[in-house]
């Protein structure tokens, strides 16, 4: 798989741990992800974009937040000066599922 064929899916509803990815699996999909990395206890993937203002970092919290309604899943979101902390997560799962991988890419595709 591809960062490419990763983005060009959509996420579905998901509920129950069933759901959750294994540690294997998530890995795999996290290289894909350039600058993505593990959260503390693996139950999240986090990014951190940088911008030269924080106009241009409220612009791409907004695009993403459009996306994140699109698809129906929603990132936890910091935003200051000049960056911007991502973290997805599946909460109905209780850690990570293909949606956070999909989401992500389609974050890594706004910012490109």
């Amino acid at each position: 798989m591809t960062i490419d064929e990763l983005r060009a899916q959509e996420c579905t509803a998901l509920k129950g741990k069933e759901n959750a990815l294994a540690a294997v699996r998530a890995q795999e999909l996290l290289a894909l992800l350039p600058g993505w990395e593990f959260g503390p206890g693996n139950d999240d993937i986090r990014k951190q974009y940088r911008f030269p203002d924080f106009v241009r970092a409220l612009a791409f919290v907004n695009a993403l937040g459009w996306i994140a309604e699109t698809e129906n899943h929603h990132p936890d979101i910091e935003l200051g000066w000049g960056r911007c902390l991502v973290k997805f997560s599946t909460h109905d799962v209780g850690g990570l599922s293909m949606n956070d991988f999909i989401s992500a890419a389609k974050a890594e595709a706004l910012f490109g």
